[in-house]
């Protein structure tokens, strides 16, 4: 069991709002009194969580600084899913497949992120891999803010293989490429489909962008060439969803 601490009011109550049971231990301000967080300490309470009153610099300390608004948790992080049971999940859908892929991103604050706009829009989760990218951490918790309980996050290792084997299921494999001719605006989102974004500055690799069906690209109009991961995933997310819609 791995425990990480997420601070601040907005996250907490998203933890307490999913995942209650995952919380061991909760820090308070001794002299914070607001009306937002005293609602969060009677929840606390109620759920029968081990709460402790400390001072300001025990509670900059514990969150490294940041803002922490007078409150912090421990709470034990969700374990991301396997390759097996990826599969066993695809094939139990009773709906059309829709996935967020992400190619060696590294960033925990994109993969929040992005977590947080999957759960928005009804992802059936977001699939990462093992080596050279973000995994479940406390960071990505804090930013994903309820997000990281409701999204599961699968891990695989040969991602290319992973790819492969969804399109034998009849999922549509559809990459953001900045050098792709067709507008996501153009696109098909109906049915089926697996969205694909790649690493930060970097994009796809190469055999990721050979094993989609389709790539696509956010038209832009300023002088920035690419946009944030997480960004350019929300985009791709949203279009899904309004087509699906």
């Amino acid at each position: 069991m791995t425990l990480t601490k997420v601070f601040g009011i907005h996250s907490v109550q998203s933890i307490l709002d999913y995942s209650p049971d995952k919380i061991h231990q909760a820090w308070i301000g001794k002299n914070r009194h607001d009306q937002r967080l005293q609602k969060l300490i009677e929840r606390l309470i109620g759920q029968k969580i081990r709460l402790e009153k400390v001072d300001r610099k025990i509670l900059d300390k514990l969150s490294d600084g940041k803002n922490h608004q007078g409150i912090i948790i421990d709470v034990e992080m969700p374990r991301a899913k396997t390759e097996h049971q990826l599969k066993q999940d695809v094939i139990d859908l009773p709906e059309p497949a829709f996935f967020l892929v992400m190619d060696h991103v590294q960033d925990p604050h994109n993969l929040g992120a992005c977590l947080r706009t999957a759960d928005a829009v009804g992802v059936h989760g977001v699939i990462v891999t093992k080596d050279q990218a973000a995994g479940i951490t406390g960071t990505v918790c804090r930013v994903a803010c309820g997000a990281a309980e409701t999204v599961p996050v699968y891990q695989v290792t040969n991602l290319v293989r992973t790819l492969s084997w969804m399109k034998t299921q009849g999922i549509w494999i559809i990459g953001a490429a900045g050098e792709a001719e067709l507008s996501l605006y153009q696109a098909d989102f109906i049915g089926s489909i697996a969205l694909v974004v790649g690493a930060e500055e970097k994009g796809m690799r190469r055999l990721t962008r050979e094993n989609c069906d389709l790539l696509v690209k956010i038209p832009m109009v300023g002088e920035i060439e690419s946009l944030n991961a997480s960004v350019a995933a929300a985009v791709l997310m949203y279009e899904a969803f309004r087509q699906k819609n």
